[in-house]
């Protein structure tokens, strides 16, 4: 094998004119050689596979055993009436024009109509030229990876036929008025190329399956000559070469930059099996040609593409659709035939394509069942996972569930994303909304299926809480989809009325701590008076550079809200600020701070949280809290992020923010907070609501070396002060509902500098957000305070408060204080509650003992509340020793205490062991949940 590489290799580099291509291919064979070998040597799969597989066609959706009972449906139900009227609205004029124009389709197929071309040339993510000669039409490639184009797509009658112009396309200019038809360059075209295709292909998918229902061999001919002449062009196709030999070689398909993206290949498969008996009929010559072609473009699949996310399960579904239309193994003198690639998928991993095991255990928590992605990009995962289940076992009548034990955690913890309104956590590439029940529905679906009562009932408990208004009686109550596809639809879902709805704090619990995507939430009560902050640093895939980023709840609203992924992952607003630190409610350091976007690497350390994540009793539930540290990478700075929700009535509330941030090399210039809330219009005023005289200011740049993010971000005014001061923003209301607002304090200092900004629209808001402006039209109103020098002796020191126009603010004054012993890394807040109730908070970043009054605190946090009836409450967060009321708590160890009175009674939960001295008695509790204790 050696001296045979050798020689090959010699052979390779003799003409450096074709060097390029010919080493790509002894790539390509030699690679071959070796994953033939490696798959010869692999264990017996995992996963079984199915037996008994149909024989015949088609398969994919139904068999022809099956037609009779279609047709008497169609007969039967309304909805399946419709769909087949919208199917034959959409194809009878083309396939009636087709019996006398046969090319008119035909010919808006977008292919090498002239130049023929073989070999596909792109710029990185551009498209370059091509070259090389078929015997027949072969087909166009797309223009570009970005999306992003000036140009539309043409109506099918406005195509040019035979379209292969050296100028490139004839389309319209949507930017010019009137859209006037111009010739484009392809780079500059978006995926026009790659849709015209599809959209042609979809019409010759829907006639086919018309064709084998209705017999009509005219939609036949229709489809037939589509199909052949792509399938033909394609066979002659090679493999797209980057000129830059960059990344995208490894993403690149036959059709698209992305192999995620080769729909046209499902679609063709799908036409494929409906209009296959009629090819073995008409053209059994050609079905050896389409069937390699179909194996050559799957295998360019798995070839190509990331393994490691989402990609993996969409170049899974585009395989399982190919491989099911193709022949047994044993009909092919390669053995790579229908069993084949089902193994693939679930057994096999390449280097870019992983088996459905890999993929699962590397992307899930098995102690949390979250995926390590961003929150939207989860739940589609995991929605998608259950979809494949669902439908290989329906396929296949092979439940393979069983092999996936996570997806049961993965589907139950859904939930844990949810804010009290019940739209999801949006960090990342995400986008605000309630989560889907299609996930839950599956898992219902395939207990039913599987006689799994356990299973059926543990989920249809959680789906209640959900879908209150989808349980259906066993009719069907319509479908919107109008493709062929919904014949083939999982029957309406029918709940079993002896499970009951389940308890949604079964579900959510007030801390969940998912280190696999570094997101910590802490949250206290549902609805409208709930509260929920959710701390995320960038650790995963589809995540942004935001260092210790936070998002806020604050009546019925996600307040502090992330902005989004703005813009498609190519555009420069979406690379330069919506993916960086200004975005973000962060602190920046120096206008420096940045790292890689997308799949990232930096995530927090949780240093400490109360109560415990998961922990559904048996703690104190009027406060949380949690500490986390984060390595900003760029600048090599340390930085502490201490939230806690503070929660003092029915309706009230608060949250704690401390911030420290330095430099471990010291030089440090200086330390922005970013801060973005949602509403109409903001104010930052002094302590006594008097607005802060704010001028225009040109300091937060890129000039000077920073950041272009802060370029997009204007109208920026700015004071230097070292008084306390607070920022408002008003979500204004229509007549007749409470206006919503946000306060914010914030504890003055030396060498601060506090900004008002205007930021790009918020982009995390879908449809129905309930808001009664157009957020992602209006700017997003932002708030910076920018501490001059390091900022973890005087660190960012804030307290938030959600209240409407009806209820008011409920905290009447808020004051700092010092620790009595001057250590410099100790902040101190008196927080006083129209109620009468009284807060003292003491901060620490060192641990060293700190006092104040009567007072003292060795603890990263401590909290004394003081109600007005004399009830009180002791919180200790990482701490060995605290003295308040009276009592001098002790802890062997560094840990969470809460010491309560509480109508005359005392509370304990410690989750260190310690003793509590009080007057001249001391008493020793072990560790344990909140109960009764007596002390006296």
């Amino acid at each position: 094998m050696n001296n045979y590489i050798q020689k090959v290799t010699e052979m390779l580099t003799r003409n450096s004119r074709i060097s390029i291509i010919v080493n790509r291919t002894f790539t390509v064979v030699l690679g071959f050689y070796l994953f033939t070998t490696y798959i010869s040597a692999q264990n017996s799969s995992d996963i079984p596979l199915p037996e008994n597989l149909v024989q015949g066609y088609p398969r994919l959706y139904i068999t022809n055993a099956e037609k009779k009972d279609l047709q008497k449906t169609i007969k039967k139900e309304a909805w399946a009436k419709n769909v087949l009227a919208c199917l034959h609205d959409e194809v009878d004029e083309h396939v009636e024009r087709h019996v006398s124009d046969s090319e008119w389709m035909v010919s808006r197929l977008q292919m090498y109509w002239k130049t023929k071309s073989t070999n596909i040339y792109i710029n990185g993510v551009d498209y370059s030229h091509a070259d090389g000669e078929a015997p027949v039409p072969t087909v166009r490639f797309t223009g570009s990876r970005n999306s992003a184009t000036p140009y539309a797509k043409p109506k099918l009658e406005d195509i040019q036929p035979y379209m292969d112009d050296p100028r490139g396309l004839y389309l319209p200019n949507k930017t010019k008025e009137g859209h006037p038809f111009e010739w484009a360059e392809q780079s500059k075209t978006g995926n026009i190329i790659v849709s015209i295709n599809e959209d042609i292909i979809g019409l010759a998918r829907d006639a086919a399956f018309l064709y084998w229902l209705e017999n009509d061999e005219n939609f036949a001919k229709f489809a037939y000559d589509i199909f052949h002449t792509y399938i033909e062009g394609m066979s002659y196709r090679s493999e797209p070469i980057d000129l830059l030999n960059g990344h995208i070689q490894t993403l690149v398909g036959f059709t698209h930059f992305q192999v995620i993206h080769e729909r046209a290949l499902r679609d063709v498969s799908i036409l494929y099996d409906f209009l296959h008996g009629y090819i073995e009929a008409k053209h059994p010559e050609h079905i050896e040609m389409y069937d390699k072609t179909i194996k050559r473009w799957t295998d360019q699949v798995i070839k190509n593409g990331v393994p490691q996310n989402n990609w993996n399960l969409h170049q899974a579904n585009i395989i399982l659709k190919a491989a099911m239309v193709l022949q047994d193994d044993e009909n092919y003198e390669d053995k790579k035939g229908r069993e084949y690639y089902i193994n693939y998928i679930l057994n096999v991993t390449s280097a870019r394509q992983w088996s459905l095991s890999k993929f699962i255990d590397y992307g899930y928590d098995e102690s949390n069942g979250v995926w390590n992605e961003c929150p939207s990009y989860s739940l589609g995962v995991t929605s998608s996972l259950t979809e494949f289940i669902r439908d290989f076992d329906n396929t296949f009548d092979h439940n393979i569930l069983p092999y996936t034990s996570v997806m049961s955690k993965a589907v139950k913890m859904m939930p844990q994303y949810l804010f009290p309104n019940n739209q999801i956590v949006a960090f990342g590439d995400s986008y605000y909304g309630p989560i889907s029940t299609e996930a839950i529905g599956d898992m219902i679906r395939i207990a039913q299926k599987n006689g799994d009562d356990e299973l059926e009932e543990d989920f249809t408990g959680l789906y209640r809480l959900f879908a209150k208004d989808n349980e259906q009686s066993g009719k069907n109550s319509g479908r919107k989809d109008k493709s062929i596809s919904s014949f083939f639809a999982a029957k309406p879902l029918v709940l079993n009325p002896k499970y009951k709805q389940h308890d949604i704090k079964d579900y959510i619990t007030q801390t969940f701590n998912a280190p696999s995507v570094s997101w910590h939430v802490q949250r206290m009560g549902t609805g409208t008076n709930g509260m929920m902050a959710s701390l995320n640093g960038s650790l995963g895939n589809h995540m942004h550079a935001n260092g210790i980023n936070m998002e806020l709840y604050g009546k019925g609203f996600v307040q502090g809200a992330d902005p989004g992924k703005g813009a498609n992952y190519l555009q420069p607003i979406y690379l330069e600020y919506y993916s960086q630190f200004p975005a973000h409610n962060t602190v920046m350091v120096d206008g420096a701070s940045s790292y890689t976007e997308m799949l990232s690497y930096h995530g927090f350390d949780v240093l400490g949280e109360y109560p415990k994540s998961e922990q559904k009793d048996g703690f104190y539930e009027g406060i949380t809290y949690s500490d986390v540290y984060f390595l900003e990478p760029e600048t090599q700075s340390d930085q502490s992020r201490l939230v806690s929700i503070i929660k003092t009535g029915e309706t009230t509330g608060y949250y704690i923010d401390v911030f420290r941030s330095k430099k471990q090399r010291k030089g440090d210039k200086f330390h922005d907070y970013y801060y973005h809330n949602l509403g109409q219009s903001m104010q930052v005023m002094d302590v006594g609501g008097n607005p802060l005289k704010l001028t225009e200011s040109e300091e937060m740049a890129f000039a000077g070396g920073h950041l272009y993010a802060l370029d997009y971000m204007w109208d920026k005014k700015s004071v230097k002060l070292e008084e306390d001061y607070q920022a408002e923003w008003k979500i204004d209301m229509p007549e007749g509902e409470d206006d919503v607002f946000m306060n914010l304090w914030m504890k003055g200092t030396e060498g601060r500098e506090v900004f008002s900004i205007k930021s790009p629209p918020n982009k995390a808001f879908k449809n129905n957000h309930g808001l009664p402006y157009e957020v992602d039209e209006e700017p997003y109103l932002t708030f910076a305070a920018r501490q001059h020098g390091p900022a973890w002796e005087k660190p960012f020191v804030s307290v938030y408060e959600p209240f409407t126009s009806a209820e008011g603010k409920s905290i009447e004054k808020i004051s700092g204080f010092e620790d009595e012993n001057g250590n410099t890394e100790f902040v101190g807040l008196n927080i006083i509650h129209k109620s009468g109730r009284e807060d003292m908070v003491f901060s620490s970043g060192n641990h060293k003992k700190v006092n104040y009054k009567a007072m003292s605190s060795d603890a990263t946090y401590t909290l004394v509340g003081i109600e007005k009836n004399g009830d009180w409450v002791v919180f200790i967060g990482n701490g060995k020793e605290v003295s308040a009321k009276g009592y001098t708590i002790l802890a062997s160890e560094i840990g969470n205490v809460v010491l309560e009175l509480k109508q005359g009674e005392m509370l304990l939960n410690n989750e260190v062991p310690v003793s509590i001295r009080y007057k001249n008695l001391e008493k020793k509790f072990d560790t344990g949940t909140l109960r009764k204790i007596v002390i006296e």
